[in-house]
């Protein structure tokens, strides 16, 4: 390539085709072209030699079998069976059937076979009856593309290799894993987040999209209204509050605090605290959706870490406006009367205001999906079981860290240890109802 012009070498965009094309039917020369794009002349020839456009020639008033010797031939029955034919045998149309002279006429034109390639810029194109070849922009770029994709289409790795990958892959799928999760803890796959994705969606796995945790979009969740009836305790307490005080104090620690409930008529419900800074969610078995077990559940875990622990680990809690948080008073004052922490809430019908809570269920309902499952089969072991895995998950948000990891760093031992959960190792997570199979069936 020519040191001269400078290139990014990048593929040929459809603004630089429009430039060639332009050039083209100005019958400017390939190397002024080549100038104006920054390009090697070899690479403008090869780009319209590739995709340039064959145009047969215009067959009306021709005959079928034109021979290349018809201008100076003069000969008269060739076929040697109608003697009283007096035409030359070019003026017949079935000379070339025996004629051992017959050359077949050659429509090319010796012009498209060196530069410019094209026809383009030719004046006697109009009046041309010979076969011809135009290059159009819009034509070149759509075939650039089509064979940009095709080339990029397929599976670029052998039977061995697929199959090494599947049994890696797909009892990992099978667990609940994510795709992100299985690559981060297993480096040796060199394929990317992507590329698993398009050999699943082939079908050159053992599992399928269907066992993917997550192949479709998110559905509009269903929002409720408040549920506490004394509007007086949302003074101080409300959203707008909630932002004021980060602004003032923003390295404050940020708990979000909601309940997770199964069908209708269940009566146990999960209750879920979130701590941000680690992203990891804690969860305690309720017997019912009512205030005094979220009250007793805040009580046990003050008295297992002290007062002045509790108010260091959750200074200020987030929730929405559901019944069983209507006595914020009692949530946020300790056992030995001595405040524990704060409560706020989320404005009416925006449970988006505590997105991280609300992202993280996703998890749990993967291992309890709302339709199939109750709680009232589970007890705090199961929760316990539930959450262990969960947390063990790793995250990309996180950036390849799961959970666990983080909240040993962030949180203190003292809490860790109240909340019984293990770590459990990468490929032993499992995020489907198999988890708890045949505790979480409405109809088991």
């Amino acid at each position: 390539m020519s040191k001269k012009i400078e290139t990014n070498q990048k593929h040929m965009t459809q603004d630089n085709r429009v430039v060639i094309e332009k050039g083209l039917d100005a019958s400017k020369p390939l190397s002024v072209i080549a100038a104006e794009l920054g390009k090697d002349p070899t690479t403008i020839s090869k780009e319209i030699k590739k995709h340039r456009a064959f145009q047969e020639h215009n067959k009306f008033n021709e005959p079928a079998f034109r021979c290349a010797l018809a201008k100076d031939c003069h000969k008269k029955h060739v076929c040697s069976t109608e003697l009283f034919c007096k035409r030359e045998c070019k003026r017949c149309n079935k000379c070339h059937t025996f004629c051992k002279d017959y050359v077949p006429f050659d429509y090319s034109c010796p012009k498209t076979k060196k530069a410019p390639y094209v026809c383009n810029g030719c004046s006697k194109k109009s009046g041309c009856r010979l076969d011809k070849f135009y290059y159009r922009a819009t034509r070149a770029h759509k075939e650039y593309k089509t064979v940009l994709v095709e080339a990029r289409a397929g599976i670029n790795a052998s039977e061995e290799e697929i199959k090494a990958l599947d049994d890696i892959i797909s009892p990992l799928v099978e667990n609940g894993q994510s795709v992100y999760t299985i690559l981060h803890n297993h480096p040796e796959i060199t394929q990317c987040e992507k590329t698993v994705y398009n050999y699943i969606e082939a079908g050159v796995f053992s599992v399928g999209n269907i066992d993917l945790p997550k192949k479709v979009t998110y559905k509009p969740r269903q929002s409720h209204g408040t549920e506490i009836d004394d509007t007086g305790v949302f003074e101080g307490r409300t959203y707008k509050d909630f932002l004021d005080y980060l602004r003032e104090y923003p390295d404050t620690k940020i708990t979000e605090m909601d309940t997770v409930a199964g069908p209708e008529g269940s009566s146990k419900v999960l209750l879920t605290l979130h701590f941000c800074n680690a992203d990891f969610m804690m969860a305690y078995l309720l017997d019912s959706k009512e205030s005094i077990g979220v009250e007793k559940t805040f009580d046990r875990i003050n008295r297992a870490i002290g007062t002045p622990l509790f108010c260091k680990t959750m200074p200020l809690i987030i929730t929405d406006r559901g019944g069983e948080f209507k006595h914020p008073e009692t949530l946020e004052c300790g056992i030995d009367n001595i405040l524990r922490t704060s409560i706020c809430y989320c404005d009416p019908m925006a449970s988006w205001q505590k997105p991280h809570c609300e992202k993280n269920h996703e998890y749990i309902r993967k291992i309890c999906p709302k339709t199939i499952t109750t709680f009232d089969r589970l007890n705090q072991d199961d929760v316990n079981l539930m959450m262990s895995h969960i947390n063990s998950s790793c995250r990309e948000s996180l950036g390849g860290l799961t959970p666990f990891a983080l909240a040993k760093m962030m949180l203190p031992k003292q809490l860790l240890d109240f909340f019984g959960l293990k770590e459990i190792p990468a490929d032993e997570v499992i995020l489907t109802p198999a988890l708890l199979k045949g505790k979480t069936e409405v109809n088991a």
